[in-house]
């Protein structure tokens, strides 16, 4: 049985707050991980920072139904996010080293390449994690 729409709407309204605090936390580590380390590495390294957030947010304050242990969420979590990580690198990477050069864009090109980046798995994360990470067995 599916959820009636306002608890669909309420649920993915939750699920871009928490993501949004993740997303915070990974942009923040990138940030100190430059420090030590290059812009691509940092950014897979502040991605798993911000996963971990994202994880106990979502099973905290968004997937409420979930029935799933906390070992099999996680590591179908991991998995979702495999793709999201991908996702989130390229798009930084590539906006980063190419497009940005290319407009000239120099000013905050490593926050603006990144912050693009993480928000672009933001859809397909959702229906990932909503169906596959905290499955509500009861639909």
């Amino acid at each position: 049985m599916s959820q009636p729409p306002q608890s669909q709407k309420r649920e993915f309204t939750l699920f871009l707050l928490t993501g949004g605090v993740a997303a915070l936390i990974n942009v923040v580590s990138r940030i100190g991980f430059s420090t030590v380390m290059s812009f691509e590495l940092a950014v897979l390294l502040a991605y798993g920072i911000g996963m971990l957030t994202a994880y106990f947010l979502a099973r905290r304050f968004v997937f409420l139904n979930s029935r799933t242990s906390v070992r099999r969420s996680f590591a179908a979590f991991a998995l979702v996010n495999l793709f999201a990580v991908l996702q989130t690198w390229l798009v930084s990477v590539g906006l980063r080293n190419w497009l940005l050069p290319l407009l000239g864009i120099v000013v905050f090109r490593d926050l603006l390449a990144h912050g693009i980046g993480v928000v672009v798995p933001v859809v397909s994360s959702y229906f990932g994690h909503k169906h596959i990470s905290f499955k509500d067995h009861n639909r």
